[in-house]
């Protein structure tokens, strides 16, 4: 901090002492309230009774919460959770779903991946940095205890938009919302989890309920005259009442979506409102208006809504979207001031596209481009070429009679010892050392007829070089059964990617001039891949680290459906490990010794 003086000033006198104490003190206060803060935080991770459909169930929470805490940040702070698993019988981890874990790939909260899952009774501290503003969320991975609700919102502000810059479209707004969307089931995850590898599989089938803000109803409606359904009986079961969002008329809100489910794509509707679409998985979008939007697990999205100028009640949906499902719509209120909200609308919910309207979906997938000024905040070009192209077939096959999902011929199993203090340690028998294929390993291969290869289950990992530009084409094909492909959201950790382009049928290698959109692509997090088509995207590997990629739907994770990529591991500096995470299985005395040596 420089301080200049006038001469004259009765600063210079004998009492400057006492003043410019005074005035220091204030300017550094003031500078220091811009300064990034540390966010601690205590949790414990629990079992417990809950009713978030009306029907009492065993929910995982958090500090007696369900969903988990919020967390609100701002960009630029730093996360600092106490957590403990109070689970017993069950180890747990948290990954912070789209935070980039830049220079903390230990805090990415990946059993088997980053880290020792946390044991019954123990502590383990996540730190890190949140570097940019976004909608964000976190879960549990670890099992599938997503599924059993271990979940929550985590929210980054911007530091100053009006200095910053922010699109237009968000520099102002009246107020805001945060919807997190999930699905439920009354079976247990444990035993969801024996069926999805039993011979025969026994699928987990359709939820029961999609949950907004872990509230929802089975067997009961807020819209009860409409479909013939009862009426819900809020008194009794507080837990599973609808969250009104209550606005003013002809008044501007922001409202962050997120999806964590497990199994469901869901669309999202206001009845009689148009939403403008404004942020996706934390970076800005080139604003668009749409009547409705599809929320694929795994993605997040910032929607602007405008108000009416007269006051009313809407209903605000959720329906289920790429399978054809028997979970009712998710229903609450856009409730307008000075209107109750326990007065419903006079007419019935909005109805939802067709499930497998896929010509819709693609449509709006393809809306979604970045802004339009490049030098928007968190929005950088891609490169023009890439370095290493891996195609990723998205098929089935058995293994020893079990039913499993294949990359290139390849189902996921995930090593004792996690392979970020592996590979750090060289501990190459911790996991294989097999080079996995990079293109279809049959170019003849028609992606209509059932897998038929040498599949096998592997812990083998992709290995990057550190800068490499990768491109990843993410191929679907058929299931097992007979003409079926269903839709895959593709989650990437450690990294934001640019979404190139989307593509029918089998990618040949000659779609680049043609289909890849290397202009203003956007950057996301998650992508989906449509039925019987491809998906192109492009990252840069610049963040060393040990990164999953996988399909963000939890049976398809359990059932072998991801990828690893190995990055640059060497140049992760051993002074700033948390070793305490990779404590745990290839030979304990062996990291003990490797710890010791190095202090």
């Amino acid at each position: 901090m420089v301080l200049l003086l006038d001469p004259r000033s009765s600063w210079t006198s004998a009492g400057v002492s006492l003043s410019m104490f005074l005035f220091c003190w204030l300017l550094i206060f003031l500078a220091d309230s811009s300064v990034a803060d540390v966010i601690d935080l205590e949790w414990e991770v629990e079992y417990m009774h809950w009713s978030p459909d009306c029907i009492e169930s065993v929910v995982m929470g958090i500090n007696g919460r369900f969903p988990g805490p919020t967390i609100n940040a701002t960009a630029g702070d730093t996360i600092n959770i106490k957590l403990t698993n109070g689970l017993h019988t069950e180890g747990v981890v948290i990954h912070w779903h789209g935070i980039t874990q830049v220079g903390t790939p230990w805090a990415d909260g990946t059993a088997s991946i980053s880290q020792c899952a946390i044991n019954a009774g123990e502590t383990f501290v996540y730190r890190f940095k949140v570097d940019k503003a976004g909608t964000f969320f976190y879960h549990g991975h670890f099992g599938m205890q997503r599924s059993a609700g271990l979940y929550g919102s985590l929210i980054v502000n911007e530091v100053a938009p009006k200095a910053e810059p922010v699109p237009k479209a968000i520099l102002s707004y009246d107020g805001e919302f945060t919807l997190l969307l999930s699905d439920w089931w009354h079976q247990n995850v444990h035993t969801q989890e024996v069926d999805l590898s039993g011979v025969p599989l026994r699928f987990i089938g359709e939820p029961q309920a999609i949950l907004m803000n872990g509230r929802g109803q089975f067997s009961c409606s807020a819209a009860a005259h409409f479909n013939k359904v009862k009426q819900c009986n809020y008194t009794a079961t507080p837990q599973c009442q609808p969250q009104p969002l209550h606005v003013d008329p002809d008044k501007t809100y922001r409202i962050r979506i997120a999806s964590t489910t497990a199994l469901s794509s869901l669309n999202f509707k206001i009845q009689d409102h148009e939403l403008k679409v404004v942020e996706a998985d934390g970076n800005y979008v080139e604003p668009f208006s749409v009547d409705d939007l599809d929320v694929y697990s795994g993605e997040s999205y910032s929607v602007l809504l405008r108000t009416k100028k007269t006051s009313g009640n809407y209903w605000i949906s959720i329906g289920v979207r790429g399978r054809k499902s028997t979970t009712p719509p998710a229903l609450t209120i856009l409730n307008y001031s000075p209107v109750p909200w326990e007065k419903h609308p006079s007419s019935a919910p909005p109805v939802h596209p067709d499930w497998n309207d896929y010509s819709r979906s693609k449509s709006f997938s393809n809306k979604i481009k970045a802004p339009l000024d490049a030098e928007q905040k968190g929005y950088k070009s891609p490169p023009e070429k890439q370095g290493r192209r891996i195609v990723l077939l998205n098929t089935q096959h058995t293994v020893k009679d079990q039913i499993k999902w294949m990359i290139n011929d390849i189902s996921l199993a995930l090593p004792s010892t996690p392979y970020l203090g592996a590979i750090k340690y060289s501990l190459n028998e911790a996991f294989s050392q097999d080079t996995l294929h990079e293109n279809y390993s049959n170019p003849d291969y028609d992606i209509t007829l059932p897998r038929n290869a040498n599949a096998k289950i592997s812990d083998a990992v992709y290995k990057l070089e550190y800068n490499e530009t990768i491109d990843v084409i993410l191929q679907n094909a058929n299931m097992l059964n007979k003409n079926h492909s269903e839709i895959h959201p593709w989650h990437l950790h450690g990294h934001d990617f640019w979404v190139l382009g989307y593509g029918e049928g089998k990618f040949n290698g000659t779609d680049l001039e043609t289909e890849f959109n290397t202009k203003n692509p956007p950057l996301r997090n998650t992508v989906v891949v449509y039925p019987y088509g491809w998906t192109a995207l492009r990252f840069v590997a610049d963040n060393p680290g040990v990164w999953a990629f996988h399909c963000h739907i939890e049976p398809h994770l359990h059932m072998g459906m991801g990828v690893v990529f190995a990055e640059a591991v060497d140049k992760i500096k051993e002074m700033d490990i948390n070793n305490k995470a990779f404590m745990c299985g290839f030979t304990g005395d062996m990291f003990r010794e490797s710890f010791g040596k190095k202090g």
